[in-house]
Protein backbone atom coordinates (compact mmCIF):
# COMPACT_ATOMS: atom_id res chain seq x y z
CA UNK A 1 0.00 0.00 0.00
CA UNK A 2 2.62 2.53 0.79
CA UNK A 3 4.57 1.40 -2.13
CA UNK A 4 1.61 2.08 -4.37
CA UNK A 5 0.96 5.60 -3.06
CA UNK A 6 4.48 6.10 -3.38
CA UNK A 7 4.37 5.56 -6.93
CA UNK A 8 1.24 7.69 -7.29
CA UNK A 9 3.17 10.77 -5.92
CA UNK A 10 5.93 10.49 -7.90
CA UNK A 11 3.25 10.14 -11.41
CA UNK A 12 1.79 12.95 -9.86
CA UNK A 13 5.23 14.58 -9.90
CA UNK A 14 6.43 13.77 -12.77
CA UNK A 15 2.97 15.03 -14.76
CA UNK A 16 3.00 18.11 -12.72
CA UNK A 17 6.45 18.51 -13.97
CA UNK A 18 5.84 18.05 -17.64
CA UNK A 19 2.35 20.35 -17.33
CA UNK A 20 4.60 23.37 -16.16
CA UNK A 21 7.52 22.99 -19.18
CA UNK A 22 4.49 23.25 -21.90
CA UNK A 23 4.95 26.67 -22.02
CA UNK A 24 3.67 27.83 -25.43
CA UNK A 25 4.44 31.61 -26.50
CA UNK A 26 1.12 33.42 -28.08
CA UNK A 27 1.43 36.06 -31.02
CA UNK A 28 1.24 38.91 -29.61
CA UNK A 29 -1.24 41.61 -30.70
CA UNK A 30 0.78 44.27 -29.29
CA UNK A 31 3.00 46.82 -31.43
CA UNK A 32 6.72 46.61 -30.72
CA UNK A 33 7.48 48.79 -27.81
CA UNK A 34 4.38 48.28 -26.41
CA UNK A 35 4.08 47.81 -22.71
CA UNK A 36 2.21 47.20 -19.11
CA UNK A 37 0.23 44.41 -19.89
CA UNK A 38 -2.46 43.12 -17.53
CA UNK A 39 -4.57 40.16 -17.99
CA UNK A 40 -8.68 39.74 -16.42
CA UNK A 41 -10.95 36.58 -16.73
CA UNK A 42 -14.33 37.25 -16.73
CA UNK A 43 -17.19 35.16 -15.30
CA UNK A 44 -18.27 33.88 -18.94
CA UNK A 45 -14.25 32.60 -18.94
CA UNK A 46 -13.30 35.42 -21.87
CA UNK A 47 -9.55 36.44 -21.10
CA UNK A 48 -8.66 40.02 -22.04
CA UNK A 49 -5.28 41.47 -22.30
CA UNK A 50 -4.58 44.76 -21.85
CA UNK A 51 -1.55 47.00 -23.18
CA UNK A 52 -0.09 50.37 -23.87
CA UNK A 53 1.01 51.02 -27.33
CA UNK A 54 3.40 53.91 -27.36
CA UNK A 55 3.01 56.02 -30.87
CA UNK A 56 4.20 58.96 -32.15
CA UNK A 57 4.41 62.87 -31.12
CA UNK A 58 4.69 61.58 -27.52
CA UNK A 59 0.85 60.42 -27.75
CA UNK A 60 0.02 56.43 -26.19
CA UNK A 61 -3.17 54.30 -26.91
CA UNK A 62 -4.49 51.86 -24.50
CA UNK A 63 -5.65 48.60 -26.36
CA UNK A 64 -7.34 45.16 -25.09
CA UNK A 65 -7.94 41.82 -27.26
CA UNK A 66 -9.80 39.05 -26.54
CA UNK A 67 -8.15 35.59 -26.37
CA UNK A 68 -9.63 33.31 -29.51
CA UNK A 69 -8.61 29.84 -29.47
CA UNK A 70 -4.80 29.31 -29.49
CA UNK A 71 -4.58 33.40 -30.55
CA UNK A 72 -5.62 37.04 -29.45
CA UNK A 73 -8.62 38.99 -31.43
CA UNK A 74 -7.79 41.96 -32.89
CA UNK A 75 -6.66 44.83 -31.30
CA UNK A 76 -9.51 47.53 -29.77
CA UNK A 77 -9.13 51.06 -28.95
CA UNK A 78 -9.58 52.18 -25.76
CA UNK A 79 -8.85 55.64 -25.26
CA UNK A 80 -5.54 57.47 -27.16
CA UNK A 81 -3.92 61.08 -25.98
CA UNK A 82 -0.84 62.85 -25.02
CA UNK A 83 0.07 63.48 -21.41
CA UNK A 84 -0.27 60.19 -20.04
CA UNK A 85 1.43 58.94 -17.07
CA UNK A 86 3.24 55.63 -18.43
CA UNK A 87 5.00 53.71 -15.91
CA UNK A 88 6.56 50.48 -15.60
CA UNK A 89 4.87 49.65 -12.44
CA UNK A 90 2.01 51.95 -12.01
CA UNK A 91 0.14 50.30 -15.28
CA UNK A 92 -3.57 50.21 -16.68
CA UNK A 93 -6.68 47.40 -16.31
CA UNK A 94 -9.79 46.67 -17.51
CA UNK A 95 -12.47 44.84 -16.17
CA UNK A 96 -15.58 42.76 -17.13
CA UNK A 97 -18.47 43.26 -15.42
CA UNK A 98 -20.95 40.56 -14.62
CA UNK A 99 -23.47 41.99 -17.59
CA UNK A 100 -20.56 41.85 -20.29
CA UNK A 101 -19.67 45.60 -19.94
CA UNK A 102 -16.50 46.68 -19.80
CA UNK A 103 -14.29 49.04 -17.36
CA UNK A 104 -10.79 49.97 -18.09
CA UNK A 105 -8.56 53.05 -16.31
CA UNK A 106 -5.41 54.61 -17.06
CA UNK A 107 -3.50 57.93 -16.00
CA UNK A 108 -3.16 61.24 -17.31
CA UNK A 109 -0.85 63.80 -15.93
CA UNK A 110 -2.58 66.45 -13.93
CA UNK A 111 0.18 69.01 -13.81
CA UNK A 112 4.18 69.06 -13.93
CA UNK A 113 4.96 67.44 -11.36
CA UNK A 114 6.53 63.83 -12.15
CA UNK A 115 3.96 62.23 -9.46
CA UNK A 116 0.96 64.91 -10.61
CA UNK A 117 -1.64 62.80 -12.24
CA UNK A 118 -5.12 61.22 -12.08
CA UNK A 119 -6.97 58.09 -12.68
CA UNK A 120 -9.75 58.30 -15.76
CA UNK A 121 -12.34 55.15 -15.72
CA UNK A 122 -14.05 54.85 -18.88
CA UNK A 123 -16.91 52.03 -19.43
CA UNK A 124 -18.29 50.44 -22.31
CA UNK A 125 -21.94 48.71 -22.45
CA UNK A 126 -20.95 47.34 -25.78
CA UNK A 127 -18.12 44.91 -25.65
CA UNK A 128 -15.67 47.88 -26.06
CA UNK A 129 -17.08 49.15 -29.91
CA UNK A 130 -17.95 52.53 -28.01
CA UNK A 131 -16.61 54.17 -24.69
CA UNK A 132 -17.82 56.85 -22.56
CA UNK A 133 -15.86 59.88 -21.88
CA UNK A 134 -13.33 59.01 -18.72
CA UNK A 135 -14.46 60.43 -15.18
CA UNK A 136 -11.90 60.84 -12.43
CA UNK A 137 -13.16 58.99 -9.44
CA UNK A 138 -11.43 61.67 -7.18
CA UNK A 139 -12.34 64.90 -6.29
CA UNK A 140 -9.68 66.63 -4.91
CA UNK A 141 -8.50 68.22 -7.56
CA UNK A 142 -4.60 68.39 -6.12
CA UNK A 143 -2.10 68.11 -8.62
CA UNK A 144 -0.85 64.63 -6.56
CA UNK A 145 -0.58 61.00 -7.32
CA UNK A 146 -3.31 59.10 -7.73
CA UNK A 147 -2.90 55.75 -9.32
CA UNK A 148 -2.11 52.13 -8.84
CA UNK A 149 -5.65 51.08 -9.10
CA UNK A 150 -7.71 48.14 -8.28
CA UNK A 151 -11.28 47.98 -10.39
CA UNK A 152 -13.69 45.14 -9.54
CA UNK A 153 -17.59 44.56 -9.80
CA UNK A 154 -20.16 44.71 -7.22
CA UNK A 155 -23.45 42.22 -8.49
CA UNK A 156 -25.49 45.04 -9.40
CA UNK A 157 -22.89 46.29 -12.02
CA UNK A 158 -21.99 48.99 -10.10
CA UNK A 159 -18.15 49.31 -10.85
CA UNK A 160 -16.04 49.34 -7.45
CA UNK A 161 -12.43 51.14 -7.49
CA UNK A 162 -9.30 51.38 -5.08
CA UNK A 163 -6.46 54.05 -5.22
CA UNK A 164 -3.60 55.55 -3.56
CA UNK A 165 -4.84 59.13 -2.87
CA UNK A 166 -1.73 61.74 -2.52
CA UNK A 167 -4.28 64.26 -1.42
CA UNK A 168 -2.76 64.29 2.29
CA UNK A 169 0.61 64.85 0.81
CA UNK A 170 2.58 68.41 0.34
CA UNK A 171 5.49 68.77 -2.52
CA UNK A 172 8.43 68.36 -1.38
CA UNK A 173 11.76 70.09 -2.28
CA UNK A 174 12.36 69.34 -5.68
CA UNK A 175 8.85 68.96 -7.25
CA UNK A 176 10.16 65.49 -8.74
CA UNK A 177 9.80 63.91 -5.65
CA UNK A 178 6.76 62.42 -3.60
CA UNK A 179 5.56 65.01 -1.35
CA UNK A 180 6.12 64.86 2.64
CA UNK A 181 2.33 63.74 3.68
CA UNK A 182 1.13 60.59 4.05
CA UNK A 183 0.08 58.24 1.00
CA UNK A 184 -3.93 57.18 1.67
CA UNK A 185 -5.88 54.38 0.48
CA UNK A 186 -9.22 55.73 -1.30
CA UNK A 187 -12.78 54.13 -2.47
CA UNK A 188 -15.24 54.65 -4.78
CA UNK A 189 -18.15 53.36 -6.52
CA UNK A 190 -19.43 54.41 -10.51
CA UNK A 191 -22.72 53.83 -11.32
CA UNK A 192 -23.18 52.76 -15.10
CA UNK A 193 -24.25 56.21 -15.58
CA UNK A 194 -20.99 57.91 -14.41
CA UNK A 195 -22.67 58.71 -10.61
CA UNK A 196 -19.85 58.79 -8.13
CA UNK A 197 -20.86 57.43 -4.83
CA UNK A 198 -19.65 55.93 -1.56
CA UNK A 199 -16.34 57.81 -1.14
CA UNK A 200 -14.41 56.81 1.46
CA UNK A 201 -10.48 56.77 3.33
CA UNK A 202 -9.77 53.15 3.93
CA UNK A 203 -6.77 53.72 5.02
CA UNK A 204 -4.77 56.98 5.89
CA UNK A 205 -1.31 56.30 5.83
CA UNK A 206 0.02 53.49 3.24
CA UNK A 207 2.76 52.80 1.38
CA UNK A 208 3.76 55.47 -1.55
CA UNK A 209 3.77 53.41 -4.87
CA UNK A 210 3.09 49.60 -4.26
CA UNK A 211 0.57 48.02 -6.31
CA UNK A 212 -2.51 47.66 -4.92
CA UNK A 213 -4.97 44.31 -5.52
CA UNK A 214 -8.92 43.46 -4.75
CA UNK A 215 -10.74 40.19 -4.76
CA UNK A 216 -14.68 39.01 -4.26
CA UNK A 217 -15.28 36.91 -1.39
CA UNK A 218 -18.61 35.31 -0.69
CA UNK A 219 -18.97 37.62 2.00
CA UNK A 220 -17.56 40.86 0.14
CA UNK A 221 -15.10 42.28 -1.36
CA UNK A 222 -11.55 42.51 0.30
CA UNK A 223 -8.43 44.85 -0.37
CA UNK A 224 -4.75 44.13 0.30
CA UNK A 225 -1.75 46.82 -0.21
CA UNK A 226 1.35 47.18 1.46
CA UNK A 227 0.55 49.40 5.18
CA UNK A 228 2.71 52.10 6.45
CA UNK A 229 2.86 52.82 10.00
CA UNK A 230 4.55 55.24 11.84
CA UNK A 231 7.74 53.74 12.76
CA UNK A 232 8.33 52.94 8.55
CA UNK A 233 6.72 49.45 9.07
CA UNK A 234 5.96 48.19 5.43
CA UNK A 235 3.67 45.15 5.67
CA UNK A 236 0.59 44.04 4.25
CA UNK A 237 -2.94 44.75 5.06
CA UNK A 238 -6.15 43.81 4.23
CA UNK A 239 -9.57 45.80 4.67
CA UNK A 240 -13.06 43.97 3.68
CA UNK A 241 -16.61 45.27 2.75
CA UNK A 242 -19.06 44.23 5.67
CA UNK A 243 -22.86 45.04 5.18
CA UNK A 244 -21.62 48.44 3.63
CA UNK A 245 -18.91 49.69 5.83
CA UNK A 246 -15.51 48.59 5.46
CA UNK A 247 -13.12 47.44 8.26
CA UNK A 248 -10.48 48.73 9.96
CA UNK A 249 -6.66 47.58 8.39
CA UNK A 250 -5.64 44.36 9.53
CA UNK A 251 -1.94 42.86 8.73
CA UNK A 252 -2.09 39.80 6.86
CA UNK A 253 1.66 39.09 8.57
CA UNK A 254 3.24 41.02 10.99
CA UNK A 255 6.50 40.16 9.34
CA UNK A 256 8.28 43.85 11.08
CA UNK A 257 9.78 45.13 7.81
CA UNK A 258 11.36 48.21 8.58
CA UNK A 259 12.04 50.52 5.30
CA UNK A 260 12.68 54.37 5.10
CA UNK A 261 11.19 54.28 1.34
CA UNK A 262 8.70 52.26 -1.29
CA UNK A 263 9.77 49.23 -2.52
CA UNK A 264 7.09 48.97 -5.50
CA UNK A 265 6.39 45.80 -5.09
CA UNK A 266 2.77 44.98 -4.08
CA UNK A 267 0.54 42.46 -2.73
CA UNK A 268 -1.83 39.86 -5.03
CA UNK A 269 -5.05 38.48 -3.36
CA UNK A 270 -7.30 35.34 -5.25
CA UNK A 271 -10.53 34.44 -3.60
CA UNK A 272 -13.40 31.87 -3.94
CA UNK A 273 -16.14 31.09 -1.35
CA UNK A 274 -15.17 32.13 1.52
CA UNK A 275 -10.96 30.82 0.64
CA UNK A 276 -8.58 33.98 0.19
CA UNK A 277 -4.89 33.84 -0.52
CA UNK A 278 -2.45 36.35 -0.54
CA UNK A 279 0.97 36.46 -1.90
CA UNK A 280 3.20 39.30 -1.10
CA UNK A 281 7.46 40.50 -0.80
CA UNK A 282 9.00 41.58 2.27
CA UNK A 283 12.58 41.94 2.88
CA UNK A 284 12.13 42.16 6.95
CA UNK A 285 15.97 41.63 8.84
CA UNK A 286 17.12 42.28 4.89
CA UNK A 287 16.18 38.84 3.90
CA UNK A 288 13.98 38.95 1.11
CA UNK A 289 11.32 36.51 0.57
CA UNK A 290 7.61 36.31 -1.24
CA UNK A 291 4.92 34.50 1.21
CA UNK A 292 1.48 33.28 1.28
CA UNK A 293 -1.06 33.07 3.85
CA UNK A 294 -4.81 31.47 3.73
CA UNK A 295 -7.52 32.63 5.22
CA UNK A 296 -10.55 30.33 5.54
CA UNK A 297 -12.87 32.91 6.73
CA UNK A 298 -12.79 35.23 3.73
CA UNK A 299 -10.25 37.35 5.54
CA UNK A 300 -10.98 37.61 8.56
CA UNK A 301 -7.85 35.70 9.47
CA UNK A 302 -5.14 33.93 8.43
CA UNK A 303 -2.95 31.24 8.65
CA UNK A 304 0.83 31.01 8.79
CA UNK A 305 2.71 31.98 6.09
CA UNK A 306 4.47 29.72 3.51
CA UNK A 307 7.70 30.50 2.22
CA UNK A 308 7.19 30.18 -1.76
CA UNK A 309 10.33 31.72 -3.35
CA UNK A 310 13.57 29.89 -3.52
CA UNK A 311 16.05 31.79 -2.31
CA UNK A 312 16.78 35.22 -3.71
CA UNK A 313 13.19 36.63 -4.82
CA UNK A 314 12.61 40.05 -6.55
CA UNK A 315 8.89 39.78 -6.27
CA UNK A 316 6.05 41.08 -8.65
CA UNK A 317 4.06 38.41 -7.41
CA UNK A 318 0.26 36.97 -8.80
CA UNK A 319 -1.63 34.30 -7.00
CA UNK A 320 -4.60 32.21 -8.14
CA UNK A 321 -6.74 29.78 -6.64
CA UNK A 322 -7.13 26.09 -8.17
CA UNK A 323 -10.28 23.88 -7.62
CA UNK A 324 -8.96 22.00 -4.52
CA UNK A 325 -8.31 24.87 -2.45
CA UNK A 326 -4.39 25.10 -3.32
CA UNK A 327 -2.75 28.29 -4.92
CA UNK A 328 -0.56 28.93 -7.45
CA UNK A 329 2.14 32.02 -6.88
CA UNK A 330 4.24 33.15 -9.84
CA UNK A 331 7.56 35.08 -9.24
CA UNK A 332 10.61 36.59 -10.15
CA UNK A 333 13.66 35.08 -8.93
CA UNK A 334 17.29 36.51 -9.33
CA UNK A 335 19.60 34.13 -10.94
CA UNK A 336 23.18 34.31 -12.08
CA UNK A 337 21.69 34.20 -15.01
CA UNK A 338 18.88 36.94 -14.56
CA UNK A 339 15.56 37.00 -13.68
CA UNK A 340 13.40 34.06 -14.33
CA UNK A 341 9.64 33.91 -13.53
CA UNK A 342 8.59 30.85 -11.76
CA UNK A 343 5.71 28.79 -10.23
CA UNK A 344 4.77 27.08 -6.98
CA UNK A 345 2.15 25.65 -6.07
CA UNK A 346 1.39 25.61 -2.42
CA UNK A 347 -2.03 22.95 -0.77
CA UNK A 348 -4.44 24.32 1.63
CA UNK A 349 -2.72 22.49 4.24
CA UNK A 350 0.77 24.64 3.22
CA UNK A 351 2.26 21.98 1.47
CA UNK A 352 4.42 22.82 -1.39
CA UNK A 353 5.46 21.46 -4.73
CA UNK A 354 8.54 21.83 -6.37
CA UNK A 355 9.48 25.27 -7.93
CA UNK A 356 8.89 25.41 -12.04
CA UNK A 357 10.85 27.67 -13.98
CA UNK A 358 8.01 28.99 -16.55
CA UNK A 359 10.33 31.64 -18.18
CA UNK A 360 13.95 30.85 -17.84
CA UNK A 361 16.47 33.93 -17.66
CA UNK A 362 17.10 34.63 -20.75
CA UNK A 363 13.69 35.45 -21.62
CA UNK A 364 14.24 38.87 -21.85
CA UNK A 365 11.63 40.43 -18.94
CA UNK A 366 13.02 43.71 -18.99
CA UNK A 367 10.60 45.45 -16.73
CA UNK A 368 7.53 45.61 -15.06
CA UNK A 369 5.02 43.05 -13.57
CA UNK A 370 4.42 39.46 -14.96
CA UNK A 371 1.00 38.66 -15.25
CA UNK A 372 -0.61 35.26 -14.11
CA UNK A 373 -4.58 34.09 -14.73
CA UNK A 374 -6.02 30.77 -14.74
CA UNK A 375 -8.96 30.66 -17.44
CA UNK A 376 -9.79 26.73 -17.05
CA UNK A 377 -7.26 24.30 -17.52
CA UNK A 378 -5.34 26.77 -18.76
CA UNK A 379 -2.89 29.33 -17.25
CA UNK A 380 -2.90 32.75 -19.31
CA UNK A 381 0.95 34.69 -18.95
CA UNK A 382 2.01 38.01 -19.91
CA UNK A 383 4.86 40.24 -19.40
CA UNK A 384 7.43 43.02 -21.29
CA UNK A 385 10.22 41.74 -23.19
CA UNK A 386 10.93 44.52 -26.07
CA UNK A 387 6.90 44.48 -26.16
CA UNK A 388 4.11 42.72 -24.71
CA UNK A 389 4.27 39.01 -25.05
CA UNK A 390 1.80 36.57 -23.73
CA UNK A 391 2.19 32.49 -23.32
CA UNK A 392 -0.62 29.87 -22.18
CA UNK A 393 0.16 26.59 -19.99
CA UNK A 394 -2.12 23.64 -19.00
CA UNK A 395 -2.83 23.97 -14.77
CA UNK A 396 -1.38 21.01 -13.24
Amino acid sequence: MTRSIALAALAWILSTQQAFTQVRELPSPAAAGSLAPSLFVAADGRVYLSWIDRLDAGRHALRFAVKEGEGWSPPVKIAEGTGWFVNWADFPSLIALPDGSLAAHWLVKSGSGTYAYDVNVARSADRGKTWSVPLVPHRDGTQTEHGFVSLFAAPDNVLEAVWLDGRETRPGADEHEHGSGAMTLRYATIGPDGTLSKEAMLDARVCDCCQTSAARTAEGPVVVYRDRSDREMRDVSIVRLREGRWTEPQPVSSDNWEMHGCPVNGPAVAAAGNRVAVAWFTAANDVPRVKLAFSTDAGASFGKPVIIDDGNPLGRLEVVLLDDGSALVSWLESTPEGSALRVRRVRAGGERDAAVTVLPAGTAISNGFPQMVRAGEQLVLAWTAERVRTAVMPVP
